[in-house]
C-alpha cells in the first residue's frame, strides 16, 4: 500500500540529484567570463612576451615587434631535418644569424625544435633516419577521419631518440645560456598502432619523458619547455590513463617547463587538457602558452580575417596569467591581428 509514495520519493530524489549533477567536461566552460572586462594595455605583471614566427624567419626582419620594448624576443621554429641534413653533420647557421640579428635590436631568441609537421609536403626528420636501423625514422600522421596530415619522428623508438638527443646535446653545447629558451613540439600526434605496430600509448609516454630528460641535460642554464596538450590513447576527463598528467609531473620533477599551442578559452578539448593541467597543478617550473593562428578569433589553424571581431588579447592574457599561472606567452604574428590587437596592448 506504501509502494507508490516510496517510488514517488525516489523519483523526486533522482530528479534533484540529476539537477545538481555537473558534467566534469564542462567544469571550466565559463571560466573565461571572469576576464571579459579586461582592456588594453596589458599590465606589467612579469609576463614574458615573444612574437611567434613559426618557420617564417624572414618575416621577423624589420618587423614592428622589434620596436616594442615589452617583447623580449622572437620564437622561431627550426626543423630537425634542416639542422642535421646528414648524420652528425649539423647546420646551425640560421640560428646564429637570427640570434645576432635579434641581439642587434635588443631582443632574444626562443627556439622551437621541430620533429613533427602538419603538412604532407614537409618531412620532419633527416633522410638518414628512413632506414631499417631506425625503423623508418618517421611516420605519416593522420586526422581522426583517416586523412594524411604531416609527419612525426618516431619518438617512441629508442634509436630515433638517441639521435634526437645527440642533436640537443650539440645545440646545448653552442647555445645554452645564450638563447632565451627552447621548447619541444606538442605531444599531440595522429599515430596509433593501426599505422605502426611498434607504437603503444604507454611507450610513447616513456619516449616523451626520455626526450624531456635529454633536453634538461643539454640546456641546464636555459628555460626549456615541453609543449604538452593531448596524448594518444587518452581523452580527458572521461578516459584518463594518467598519460598527460605524468608528463606534467615529470617536467616539474626534472626542471622542464610545460607549455602548449592554441590558447582556446572556450573549447572543451583545450580546457580539459592543457588548461586543466596548468590550472589544477602546482609547479616550480615555468609555464608557457602560444596564441597561434586563428586563436585571435577563437579558432585553430585558421587564416580567416574577421572584420567584426572583438579584441580578445586582454582576455587571453588575463586568463593565461591568472587562471593558468603562465609566465611566458608566444603571440603569432598573424595579421591583421598582431598589428591591430596585440601591439596596441603589449605596450607601456
Amino acid at each position: 500500500m506504501h509502494r507508490w509514495p516510496l517510488i514517488g520519493f525516489l523519483f523526486l530524489l533522482q530528479s534533484v540529484m540529476a539537477a545538481d549533477w555537473q558534467n566534469p567536461a564542462e567544469r571550466y566552460q565559463d571560466a573565461y567570463q571572469a576576464y571579459v572586462s579586461e582592456r588594453c594595455p596589458l599590465p606589467n605583471d612579469g609576463m614574458s612576451h615573444y612574437a611567434y614566427f613559426a618557420r617564417d624567419r624572414e618575416a621577423m626582419r624589420d618587423h614592428p615587434f622589434l620596436e616594442a620594448e615589452r617583447f623580449e624576443g622572437a620564437q622561431i621554429m627550426y626543423s630537425w631535418r634542416d639542422l642535421e641534413p646528414e648524420r652528425d653533420h649539423y647546420d646551425f647557421e640560421p640560428i646564429r644569424d637570427d640570434l645576432v640579428y635579434l641581439a642587434e635590436h635588443g631582443k632574444t631568441l626562443f627556439i622551437q625544435l621541430q620533429d613533427a609537421t602538419f603538412y604532407n609536403q614537409n618531412l620532419s626528420a633527416p633522410d638518414y633516419l628512413r632506414s631499417a636501423e631506425f625503423d623508418g625514422g618517421m611516420i605519416q600522421q593522420y586526422t581522426d577521419d583517416g586523412t594524411p596530415e604531416g609527419w612525426v619522428a618516431k619518438r617512441w623508438n629508442a634509436a630515433v631518440r638517441e639521435r634526437f638527443a645527440a642533436l640537443m646535446t650539440v645545440l646545448g653545447d653552442e647555445f645554452d645560456g645564450d638563447i632565451a629558451g627552447i621548447n619541444l613540439q606538442e605531444t599531440a600526434i595522429g599515430v596509433s598502432a593501426d599505422y605502426d605496430s611498434s607504437f603503444t600509448p604507454a611507450g610513447y609516454v616513456e619516449g616523451l619523458k626520455a626526450n624531456m630528460q635529454a633536453l634538461a641535460d643539454a640546456f641546464p642554464n636555459t628555460i626549456k619547455l615541453q609543449y604538452a596538450n593531448f596524448m594518444p590513447g587518452e581523452w580527458l576527463p572521461w578516459e584518463d590513463k594518467g598519460y598527460l598528467r605524468s608528463i606534467y609531473e615529470h617536467g616539474n620533477h626534472i626542471g622542464v617547463g610545460l607549455g602548449g599551442p592554441d590558447l582556446m578559452v572556450r573549447r572543451k578539448g583545450q580546457l580539459n587538457h592543457t588548461i586543466a593541467m596548468m590550472h589544477e597543478g602546482e609547479f616550480s617550473v615555468p609555464l608557457g602558452i602560444a596564441v597561434q593562428d586563428g586563436n585571435y578569433i577563437g579558432a585553430t589553424n585558421s587564416d580567416r580575417i574577421a572584420t567584426d571581431r572583438a579584441n580578445i588579447v586582454p582576455l587571453l592574457h588575463a586568463f593565461a596569467a591568472d587562471f593558468m599561472g603562465v609566465s611566458l606567452m608566444f603571440w603569432s604574428y598573424q595579421e591583421p591581428y598582431f598589428s591591430e590587437d596585440v601591439l596596441p596592448c603589449v605596450t607601456d
